[in-house]
């Protein structure tokens, strides 16, 4: 089979397309044919590691955490999977060497595999993962809950999704408003206000070109209850003027910096909540709650991906996984994709 694999940290050109035999997945395990591959910011982050060059945990890697495809194969102890389901995974390459969703086929732990809607494309199923599981445990981390979405859960609260024209904003966006949020987001141009906008936000504020804490005020005078927040370092100033008393902010990335200064004495008073997270250390429970409401979502039409609904698609062949991973380390807007096989 056709695989891309990496054997040392660095930048694009590390990835080499290889031929590698198809394995045979052990027990608990799931094979499945990967038809479309999805790339996220921390696939390059993983394959640049912290230094150029240095070595990796296995002698090989295969890239790219998200994907969709059909099962081929199913080992023993594996339940309620079945060769020929329709699938999409999460943390494929998490912890191993060849899981990985940028070759044709991946093996990977059962409890990473989550049953794709009929309804859902191979493309949509490809853009979950990281996004829509991330977007998920951020709208579900405040004091005053939920602790799962639905219909109706978010019902009454304002969401406000830092940098609404990504791909973690987006899904944060489209969940929300699932669930019931008004949702306000912020963009820095014209052009993301409109993808936002397509997306479903409520209300889009430019930061650029208005006084945002103003502005979300002006839209939510008693604050917002709940910030995705993907960049604290730059936007702990605006967060702490547009909060309500015990809100919460949920902080999935670093975007513009590693350290941020706050204001202890004004979060006192107002009883903030900071909750940081990663997706790798969640926890099953976690992921698989997530993809309940994912699919859930999916099947209400909430979710829906392409630049109609405000996440412009990109698309490489396996051969340019390269070219895939420079675009997303560019900041391309949108989401990219590489297609693996037909279907």
């Amino acid at each position: 089979m056709k695989s891309i694999v990496y054997s040392k940290t660095g930048d694009p050109s590390v990835l080499r397309l290889v031929n590698r035999e198809v394995l045979e997945p052990g027990s608990g395990e799931v094979r499945v044919r990967i038809v479309v591959s999805g790339v996220n910011p921390t696939d390059w982050k993983s394959r640049r590691g912290s230094v150029a060059g240095a070595p990796l945990p296995f002698p090989e890697v295969v890239p790219n955490q998200d994907g969709a495809g059909i099962v081929d194969a199913v080992s023993v102890g594996v339940e309620n999977i079945k060769v020929g389901d329709r699938v999409w995974l999460g943390l494929a390459a998490y912890q191993r060497a060849s899981g990985g969703t940028a070759q044709e086929f991946a093996v990977l732990p059962a409890e990473r595999v989550f049953a794709l809607p009929d309804a859902a494309s191979f493309d949509l199923g490809a853009s979950l993962g990281v996004p829509a599981i991330t977007a998920y445990r951020a709208l579900t981390v405040a004091e005053d809950g939920p602790r799962r979405l639905h219909p109706g859960a978010l019902a009454g609260k304002v969401v406000l999704v830092a940098g609404g024209a990504g791909a973690v904003g987006h899904a944060a966006i489209q969940l929300a408003r699932w669930a019931g949020a008004t949702v306000i987001t912020t963009v820095s141009g014209p052009a993301k206000a409109a993808l936002a906008t397509a997306t479903g936000a409520h209300h889009v504020v430019n930061y650029k070109e208005t006084d945002a804490a103003t502005e979300i005020r002006r839209i939510a005078p008693e604050g917002v209850d709940l910030v995705v927040e993907v960049a604290p370092a730059q936007n702990a100033e605006l967060d702490l003027a547009v909060i309500r008393n015990r809100g919460s902010i949920a902080v999935y990335a670093n975007n513009g910096g590693d350290k941020m200064t706050l204001d202890v004495r004004k979060h006192f008073s107002l009883n903030v909540r900071y909750q940081f997270l990663l997706l790798y250390t969640v926890g099953e429970d976690v992921l698989h709650a997530a993809a309940e409401a994912i699919n859930a979502a999916i099947v209400d039409g909430a979710l829906a991906v392409g630049e109609e609904a405000g996440l412009p698609l990109h698309r490489f062949d396996l051969a340019h996984t390269a070219d895939a991973h420079a675009a997303v380390e560019g900041d391309v807007v949108g989401k990219v994709l590489i297609d693996v096989t037909t279907q």
